[in-house]
């Protein structure tokens, strides 16, 4: 008994300084961390993929300190003349990755590919298929295919709810929304010419349907959300759950696949794609 009295004495005890230690020492730490203010740098002014960003863009306030970015930048003179690797949008913090010491040179956002998701072009069969030209890089789109074989059918494809434009190119193989260092940039803009061809970023599963779509159909661009990175990718994410449940054995049937064929054939980095059914076009009804 008396034993039984001292276990609970010393558990009791326990208690007590535990609860002292959280309301005297961790409490206050985590109320300072919440209060605490630092300086950082914001967007002031819309600046575009490409930009050289200059002081007048950018502006420091003061918030606080917790749960920040860890790249978060904090001192004007770490961005003031380096270039955007990515829209900005004028509120947004500004992170180290999205920034570059050199400037965004003509396709640089095919040097981003990992082997996961694959760069492809759809053409703009007409003005307003495209958005009438006003589709950026960043964009998430979705993609309405009309006159769909024999039947003439409107389809949107599950597959291509959301998909991202990494350029939008014109007739002659210039991207409209990538700034180029060249000593073109004094031309009148009567000369531009509208997009010709969008390029997205697809899986191959949704590339194999896109190329079944551009040969048999037209393809209509609906433009669903500009703005934060963030944000653009939780449309993102929400597309691969989709393309999950379409196609939920792909990833074992790489593996198996990979395994059964040992050295005689080189997997990708990101993983393999694996097997298509054969009506792709099919999956996208609905």
């Amino acid at each position: 008994m008396k034993n039984l009295l001292k276990n609970r004495i010393v558990i009791g005890l326990l208690c007590i300084i535990t609860a002292l230690i959280i309301c005297f020492g961790l409490t206050p730490m985590f109320n300072n961390a919440l209060t605490s203010k630092v300086e950082l740098v914001r967007v002031a002014t819309e600046i575009k993929a490409g930009d050289q960003i200059t002081a007048g863009m950018i502006t420091t306030v003061e918030t606080g300190g917790y749960n920040l970015p860890p790249d978060v930048v904090y001192k004007k003179d770490d961005v003031i003349g380096k270039y955007a690797n990515a829209d900005l949008y004028k509120g947004d913090y500004i992170l180290k990755s999205k920034l570059s010491d050199t400037p965004m040179l003509k396709n640089e956002y095919l040097s981003g590919l990992n082997g996961k998701n694959r760069a492809i072009s759809i053409t703009i069969k007409s003005f307003a298929a495209g958005l009438s030209g006003k589709l950026e890089s960043g964009d998430i789109i979705s993609l309405i295919a009309s006159d769909v074989g024999e039947s003439r059918e409107t389809k949107t494809p599950d597959e291509l709810q959301y998909v991202e434009v990494i350029a939008t190119t014109d007739s002659k193989g210039v991207d409209q929304d990538v700034q180029e260092q060249t000593d073109t940039d004094s031309k009148d803009s009567e000369d531009s010419e509208l997009a010709s061809t969008i390029t997205v970023l697809a899986t191959p599963e949704q590339a194999r349907l896109l190329v079944d779509l551009e040969q048999n159909g037209k393809l209509h661009a609906a433009l669903v959300y500009r703005g934060s990175s963030e944000t653009a990718q939780k449309f993102l994410d929400a597309q691969e759950k989709v393309l999950e449940k379409l196609y939920p054995s792909e990833s074992e049937e790489t593996t198996d696949e990979s395994q059964n064929s040992g050295s005689a054939q080189a997997s990708s980095p990101a993983g393999s794609s694996g097997t298509v059914s054969e009506n792709t076009g099919s999956a996208g009804q609905g």
